[in-house]
């Protein structure tokens, strides 16, 4: 493991210095052993887990290559990290989507375009109609707030976010929303979010944005606490 380590760290050090820069082939393996004075083995694994980082890709039969190292890759394994989280680590997710979505949607408004809009109001008329169907919820719920945040054109925004929002969250949220007779409401404050951003008012929508997330945190809270029993 730790020629390994060796490996990995002397790979990343030659892509965050520009040697290896995005989508430059890298040496064969035994050339790249060679140049970093470490084993094949090492070097080997070393790529392997790179390539479950998304830092490098792995073409059979042509080449090892560094990837565009683009946000969207890079953090690809943050939902992946938030899904496999405890219950009581949950609302610390929450915590960080308070503190960066309401942000993200108050740029959107400034941003997004009339067509981008229009394609925002057909998901929420999409919501509207799922609204006792938890699975179609958490589908177009997922794609509104993606929707909105992509049209920061912050690729590293929505990335996080994508992130933080995910699949399993969503269904706790939904599914609590649903029993508790709670889901046309929040629905509303999907509207609410529409509509501020149809105005172009950045406060109004930031703020319409906070207080769909903290209704979404209450919720959870709910159903983590009711998932938990009696002490």
């Amino acid at each position: 493991m730790a020629l390994t380590d060796d490996a990995i760290a002397k790979i990343r050090s030659m892509v965050q210095s520009g040697e290896l820069p995005p989508g430059a082939r890298l040496p064969p393996e035994p050339q790249l052993a060679e140049q970093m004075g470490l084993s094949r083995s090492g070097v080997r694994e070393a790529v392997k887990v790179l390539e479950s980082a998304r830092v490098l890709d792995v073409r059979r039969g042509d080449g090892t290559y560094v990837t565009s190292l683009a946000p969207r890759l890079l953090l690809e394994g943050l939902g992946v990290a938030v899904e496999l989280l405890r219950d009581d680590t949950l609302l610390e997710v929450m915590e960080v989507r308070r503190l960066l979505e309401p942000m993200a949607t108050g740029l959107a408004a400034l941003r997004m375009t009339e067509a981008q809009l229009d394609d925002l109001g057909g998901i929420l008329e999409e919501m509207r109609a799922a609204a006792d169907d938890a699975e179609k919820l958490i589908r177009f719920d997922t794609a509104f707030h993606h929707t909105v945040v992509a049209t920061t054109g912050n690729e590293t925004l929505t990335s996080l976010l994508d992130g933080l929002s995910s699949r399993t969250l969503r269904a706790r949220v939904w599914r609590g929303l649903i029993e508790g007779n709670s889901a046309h409401t929040t629905i509303e404050e999907h509207h609410a979010i529409y509509r501020a951003l149809r105005s172009r008012d950045q406060l109004l929508a930031q703020a319409s944005a906070l207080m769909h997330v903290n209704t979404s945190e209450a919720w959870l809270r709910t159903v983590l606490a009711a998932n938990a029993g009696p002490a």
